[in-house]
């Protein structure tokens, strides 16, 4: 089912009119389907349902306390990779038990409130990591249960600054490390090696790099003789952004970690972020002016880098449709920019168009995850609202950052 679609040329999410929600709320805004997120995650078990995975959402995708919610109601658990984070998974109702705490960097206050939580696991990324957990832990008079996560040396079709399974990347330990610390991890007596965790990086949409990192996963199985309770085996998992874009085959996907899952007798893990949320919401922003420059047309929204920041930190191209359809053509390109001051707060350009006046609404599509997440005071800019949608009720879930406040920080 497609939640965002047009009616009779008017752009709708559920059962509500955009055009309408456009005289009602300050614009810009991000606006998110619950019926969306709620069939993505079910699509994403259903996939998986033979293995019957611990899905962990990753929240950096989307860190808004009321989708936790919606998300915690459908079963989930969390990824998350800082303190607050973290806080803001419990406050959202999902059980400790259910998050895993993932990233190259922790601190101590955050390695102490991870175990002071009892989540289920600290997904450990280098050996002096967990000889720093282990001494916390040892203070703490804690046995701490950790993952261990491996750097594949795999590189994933995606962008670069989204590659995280490459020898190059910061991210886990090779495998010559990985297997070294785990025939010495038993020096480290307050830590409980309860898994092996990899993610090789985001937006990937061929199971190729996710069958070669089971190849890899069960070398390290195999050499370090380890039964290991848990395998994370991350996220990643891409969406279509255009129309050229081939979703990775889940089903397929499916099949082999049911063999592997079965053949280690161990509990798998995902982190999905970007499948379960990025193609729920739309930021919604009005064409601030229309300016024409030497050999095309810029639409100056009032949404910014700030509001929505893929684009400029990725290359990222996300889709721009209009909240009402008609059809007459703009004479020559067409380039959506945002208002920041920077070259690259910039959208998207279109060599043809809809006929756009000034003051017209338009979405940009696909911004589900890390639109909001990512989202900055940049330009001293309050950060803008989130609605949700269910069926015909919208209700706001971050209002609009007041300005004064901003100010008097």
């Amino acid at each position: 089912m497609s939640y965002i679609r047009y009616k009779n040329n008017n752009l709708f999410v559920e059962n509500v009119s955009v055009r309408r929600l456009v005289s009602k709320f300050s614009s810009p805004f991000y606006l998110y389907s619950e019926g969306n997120i709620i069939e993505n995650y079910k699509s994403f078990s259903n996939n998986f349902k033979k293995s019957n995975p611990l899905i962990c959402f990753s929240v950096k995708a989307n860190s808004n306390i009321q989708i936790l919610k919606i998300l915690k109601k459908m079963g989930s658990g969390a990824d998350v990779v800082s303190g607050g984070e973290l806080l803001k998974a419990i406050k959202s109702g999902i059980k400790p038990n259910k998050i895993v705490f993932s990233g190259v960097g922790k601190t101590e206050d955050e390695i102490k409130l991870a175990i002071r939580k009892k989540i289920l696991l600290i997904n450990v990324e280098s050996e002096n990591e967990a000889i720093l957990i282990n001494k916390i832990a040892g203070k703490l008079k804690k046995k701490t249960a950790i993952g261990i996560r491996l750097n594949p040396d795999i590189n994933a079709p995606t962008h670069k600054k989204i590659s995280t399974g490459k020898a190059e990347d910061k991210f886990g330990l090779s495998k010559t490390n990985l297997i070294s610390f785990c025939l010495n991890v038993k020096k480290l007596k307050n830590l409980k090696l309860n898994a092996i965790s990899v993610h090789i990086g985001s937006q990937i949409l061929s199971e190729n790099p996710f069958k070669k990192t089971l190849k890899v996963l069960e070398e390290i199985i195999k050499r370090t003789a380890i039964n290991f309770k848990f395998v994370d085996l991350g996220g990643g998992f891409g969406i279509s952004y255009k129309k050229k874009d081939k979703k990775i085959n889940l089903k397929n996907y499916s099949i082999l970690v049911e063999k592997f899952r079965k053949k280690y007798n161990c509990n798998i893990i995902f982190e999905p972020g970007r499948a379960i949320v990025g193609d729920t919401a739309i930021l919604v922003t009005k064409v601030q002016y229309l300016k024409k420059g030497s050999n095309k047309t810029f639409a100056i929204l009032n949404a910014g880098m700030n509001d929505f920041m893929r684009t400029a930190l990725y290359d990222a191209v996300h889709n721009i449709i209009p909240v009402i359809k008609n059809s007459k053509k703009n004479k020559g390109p067409l380039e959506f920019v945002g208002p920041i001051c920077e070259t690259t707060c910039k959208f998207v350009k279109y060599k043809k168009y809809q006929s756009l006046n000034q003051t017209d609404y338009v979405a940009i599509a696909d911004v589900g995850a890390y639109g909001a997440s990512l989202s900055s005071n940049y330009n001293t800019k309050p950060l803008i609202a989130e609605i949700i949608i269910n069926k015909a009720k919208a209700r706001i879930i971050r209002k609009k950052q007041d300005i004064k406040s901003l100010i008097n920080q």
